[in-house]
């Protein structure tokens, strides 16, 4: 019985589907003017994994992940390169999926582009104006009156009061109250544009996402996330367009994801420890990287630094380690038995994958304590479902750019040179072939099988 902790109601749930054995999912995606960081790899990482787990356990899933492709950053970083919005655009979207797929991610059953759902965003507009909730301004931008809505505030807890006197909000005379947002946007000299009944302008940010998710997902669906950042104000503001406009419940169960901090403080430009997924990568194998997101439970801080991801790849390794000593045999599931049972367990319960990987290493122990390869083909099909575990032991353990300068044929040869000098009893020339290999970064693992190398 699959446990979700729901945002909305600040408690876990059993998720209940609109529909029976379906599952209907939205996440909101990135805005690409820049290359995906850290922040947007969890977002990746951990909706990937929750998508996975429904699959593996049965439903139909669809799974809408977003792309905002026109916002002011997108607009200044495009007129900055002197290119159009489009080429800028293209080019990051082109990015983003290079990083999804190094860090296994699957790509969404539907990606939509803000831009290609324009008239849909209109037409909620248009809805809201009939029905009471939005308002065109002196400025010609039209404003969502937050006030005339019942239920804002009831996914984040804030009162309209406390926000009026605690929070920033921004001032501007032409709108009715400083807290209505924008729906439609009066058209600048030299932005995009398109037409539309309150004259030439261009879409508010939060309205693109009710668009796109009522148009790919209906107008109640059930599972909406994204990040810890988005729950106010933005997916506030989707709640209040969505169900302003169609009198009907948005979404049942929603879901967010904990901060990313960098040594124990939070990840920003301003502070100079801002990551992107590239950065990363260049440093530690990708798998490792998923790896370390999904070591920690979703909803809670993940604190980045070099020493937790040495400590994570030991980790991965030591997994792999069991494949490559133990080899695996084809393994069918059986959820209802042993390690198969306390895994999915974990993961229903409101998808810990800490807990998960937690099982992962009592079996990987097993495995090597019995030498049993079902026990080790268990292990590799059950990191499978949360997308680890899924290459050949060898291949993840030599994965990487070439060290000290060596090619995988180079190292090979000084393997049979260090074997013959073993066998002339030269062990002079063997240590110093060992020691020269684990200088360039190489480890010689020796078993009666013959001799095996890997990263250190």
């Amino acid at each position: 019985m699959l446990k979700i902790f729901n945002s909305l109601k600040r408690e876990k749930q059993v998720f209940e589907p609109i529909e029976v054995g379906k599952v209907r999912m939205y996440v909101c995606g990135m805005t690409v003017y820049d290359y995906c960081h850290l922040g947007h790899a969890r977002v990746m990482v951990v909706f990937d994994m929750v998508y996975r787990w429904f699959r593996a356990s049965g439903y139909d899933v669809t799974y809408v992940r977003n792309i905002t492709d026109i916002d002011d950053k997108i607009i200044r970083r495009a007129a900055e390169n002197g290119e159009t919005i489009q080429q800028l655009t293209d080019r990051f979207i082109a990015f983003m999926h290079e990083d999804a797929d190094a860090l296994g991610v699957l790509r969404p059953d539907h990606e939509p582009r803000a831009t290609e759902f324009v008239p849909q965003m209109q037409e909620i507009i248009r809805q809201l104006e009939r029905n009471g909730l939005a308002y065109q301004a002196a400025d010609g931008d039209v404003n969502y009156a937050v006030r005339k809505f019942p239920g804002y505030g009831k996914l984040s807890g804030k009162s309209l009061d406390d926000l009026r006197a605690g929070e920033r909000v921004e001032i501007d005379t032409a709108k009715q109250d400083p807290l209505d947002f924008v729906l439609w946007k009066h058209a600048k000299p030299g932005e995009p544009a398109w037409a539309s009944p309150w004259g030439d302008g261009r879409p508010g940010w939060h309205i693109e996402c009710s668009a796109m998710s009522s148009s790919l997902l209906g107008k109640h669906f059930d599972i909406h996330g994204g990040g810890e950042d988005l729950q106010f104000p933005h997916h506030e503001n989707e709640i209040a367009q969505s169900e302003g406009a169609n009198c009907c419940s948005y979404v049942n169960y929603w879901m967010h994801n904990g901060f990313i901090r960098v040594d124990n403080e939070k990840m920003s430009k301003s502070l100079g420890n801002f990551f992107t997924i590239r950065e990363v990568l260049g440093k530690y194998d990708a798998e490792v990287v998923r790896f370390f997101i999904l070591r920690a439970h979703y909803r809670s801080p993940l604190n980045y630094s070099d020493a937790h991801l040495d400590d994570a790849k030991r980790s991965l390794d030591s997994l792999y380690f069991t494949m490559r000593d133990v080899p695996p045999l084809a393994v069918s599931i059986d959820w209802e038995q042993g390690f198969a049972a306390r895994f999915a367990a974990a993961l229903n319960e409101d998808f810990d994958s800490h807990g998960a990987i937690a099982v992962l290493f009592e079996l990987a122990a097993e495995a090597n304590r019995q030498k049993s390869g079902e026990m080790s083909g268990l292990l590799k099909a059950l990191g499978g479902v949360i997308g680890l575990l899924e290459r050949e032991p060898l291949a993840y353990l030599r994965a990487g750019p070439a060290l000290g300068g060596l090619d995988e044929s180079t190292i090979e040869a000084r393997i049979v040179e260090r074997a013959e000098a073993k066998k002339a009893r030269d062990f002079a020339t063997a240590d110093r072939v060992r020691d020269e290999l684990k200088a360039a970064g190489i480890v010689l693992d020796d078993s009666p099988q013959g001799t095996t190398w890997r990263r250190a």
